[in-house]
């Protein structure tokens, strides 16, 4: 082989690398976002939490805009889908703030994952995608997945799991309205989700409210820096890199669950929540390697995940 020819595999090569690593950071610093919120929502409400933390990324997300003239105060196209986002957006951050104050990190992260396989549910009926034999078996196996973790029984059916439930499907349906809004700029959907978030502390946080002492006050205003910088390194990971390649790696989010919450705070991961894990796991890669082929054949790329904001 040529040197030349080399050099375009050798660029690749070295981008996929970047790109891996990347979402892996991206993917650590979601979870010590996860981390910080468990502990923070111990004493301070889920819209007060919110309301902090959404006011520390304006502050970082502003003057990014800016750079890239980014308008901030036009009214994108699509305003009702973008609505409808920013709904889900809210909900489904809520729910997961609200559900590990009373379950563990991998539990809530458990159901969040199950993502990609509802949203290949309800884009039949929402997007008006079809689904072959082997997606709806694949899709089968993931619900199965679910009912292992969530264990459906008057023993251990709680509020916790339905709400961290009812977030995971919200989580899908962020995913499916941002797949229809795919045109327009990341720091407009960001901004989006964050305004919802704000909007959303605004009006539940005085009901709750707890003065933060100074360094609670600095991990909440952190907390929205960690995210920010998570979604910067997912983003730029998927901008050098293609996303059939760094997808996967989001599936490193159960691991560093499972570890963090046990250095923070003690947990202890079920046997059966592990066994729903993997089984969820494995269905979101097996749709992966699905879309991949599928898009290969139509000759474009598959398109990339997202990332629980939380």
């Amino acid at each position: 082989m040529s040197r030349s020819a080399s050099l375009p595999d050798s660029k690749l090569r070295s981008g996929a690398l970047a790109g891996i690593g990347f979402m892996v950071l991206g993917v650590f610093l979601f979870s010590v976002n996860d981390v910080m919120g468990k502990w923070l929502v111990a004493t301070y409400s889920v819209g007060q939490l919110l309301l902090l933390r959404s006011i520390a990324a304006l502050a970082v997300l502003f003057p990014l805009m800016r750079k890239q003239n980014v308008p901030l105060l036009a009214i994108p196209p699509q305003p009702g889908m973008h609505l409808l986002r920013v709904i889900f957006s809210t909900l489904e951050v809520a729910c997961f703030y609200w559900a590990v104050t009373y379950l563990s990190l991998a539990d809530v992260m458990t159901y969040y994952l199950a993502g990609p396989i509802y949203v290949a549910a309800l884009g039949v009926f929402w997007l008006g995608e079809k689904l072959d034999w082997p997606r709806v078996a694949t899709i089968g196996v993931g619900f199965i997945g679910v009912l292992i973790t969530l264990r459906p029984s008057a023993a251990t059916l709680s509020l916790p799991a339905l709400v961290a439930l009812a977030g995971s499907v919200s989580y899908s349906m962020l995913m499916i309205t941002t797949r229809q809004l795919r045109d327009t700029h990341d720091a407009t959907l960001v901004l989006g989700q964050i305004l919802g978030a704000l909007l959303f502390g605004v009006f539940t946080a005085p009901f709750a409210w707890v003065a933060p002492g100074f360094l609670d006050l600095a991990a909440l205003f952190l907390l929205g820096i960690v995210s920010m910088a998570g979604h910067a390194c997912t983003n730029r990971s998927l901008k050098i890199a293609p996303a059939s390649i760094v997808a996967p790696y989001q599936y490193t989010l159960i691991v560093w669950a499972i570890v963090l919450g046990y250095l923070a705070f003690g947990d202890i991961v079920e046997f059966w929540t592990l066994v729903g894990a993997a089984v969820i796991c494995a269905s979101g890669l097996v749709l992966m390697v699905l879309e991949r082929s599928t898009a290969l054949r139509a000759r474009k790329d598959i398109e990339a995940p997202i990332l629980p904001e939380a």
